[in-house]
């Protein structure tokens, strides 16, 4: 009933039909067997209410997010590294501080909070960035970068104040060890032994939190896709879910689910890139 709304009387007869065509007809283990077949040969179902295939509406909107997502990521990411850096080791200064202050206050903030937040002060109030879209007319690289800045810096800005608090927590760690101690006795430069010993043994934590949160990350860019009115998943997963669409519904939620999975993998081989002692084993 949910493919063709409530309202739709059904005879038996084209009832019958309907769980024939979907093969909801056959036994459970039959209709799972079916479901893994067709996944494996790309098949997400069909939208009875957009007319067309699961696959092709996802892989129309699959790029926007990832670009989305994965620019914020980055920004947010190294930024975090960076000022995270600085605030805890030199954690008694007052920009130090402030920093700190600031990204609690920011982390605290959900993410359709934080884009509404700044949809309403830069669009609605100051009419500095688009009100919504990917692009005016057609796809110019400097119209998108226009109309992504502002999604994609409210993204990343969410992603930089929770990471800061870990980095920051971290070099504080690290900067009671012995190693840092040694170094500055013999007369290195503050600079290089925190951004060249300190911070990458500090950062194996961010990179862990990297892979367990992409997931919250990518429902985060689904929040503020609805926002900002982009034509990504989110903004597809907001029209099915209003309009009941189950096929695309269980088809991004699918795709979702195996963009997590693939982003832990990646993060386990960063992992043993930046410290190669989790590869060893002791013989």
């Amino acid at each position: 009933m949910a493919f063709v709304g409530e309202d739709v009387v059904l005879t038996p007869e084209l009832l019958d039909h309907l769980n024939t065509r979907l093969g909801l007809d056959k036994p459970l283990h039959e209709q799972f067997s079916m479901f893994l077949q067709s996944i494996l040969n790309g098949d997400f179902g069909y939208s009875y209410r957009r007319h067309d295939t699961v696959a092709a509406l996802i892989l129309e909107r699959l790029p926007w997010t990832l670009s989305l997502a994965v620019t914020s990521t980055i920004i947010g990411y190294a930024s975090a590294v960076v000022f995270g850096s600085y605030a805890g080791w030199h954690a008694e200064r007052r920009a130090s501080r402030g920093l700190t202050v600031a990204a609690l206050c920011i982390s605290c903030i959900p993410a359709f909070l934080l884009g509404l937040i700044l949809y309403a002060v830069f669009v609605y109030q100051l009419r500095w960035f688009p009100f919504k879209g990917l692009y005016t007319a057609a796809p110019d690289l400097l119209d998108v970068m226009w109309h992504m800045a502002l999604p994609v810096f409210a993204l990343s800005l969410l992603i930089f104040a929770r990471n800061l608090l870990i980095m920051r927590g971290s070099v504080l760690t690290e900067k009671n060890q012995l190693y840092p101690q040694f170094a500055a006795s013999l007369g290195t430069p503050q600079s290089k032994i925190l951004y060249g010993h300190v911070m990458k043994n500090a950062i194996l934590p961010i990179i862990t939190h990297i892979a367990m949160s992409f997931g919250s990350i990518l429902s985060g860019a689904l929040f503020v896709e609805i926002i900002f009115s982009l034509n990504g998943m989110g903004l597809l997963m907001y029209k099915a879910l209003t309009a009941l669409d189950y096929p695309v519904l269980s088809g991004l939620l699918l795709i979702l689910g195996i963009m997590v999975v693939l982003a832990n993998i990646a993060a386990d081989v960063l992992y043993g890139i930046v410290d190669p002692r989790v590869w060893r084993t002791d013989k």
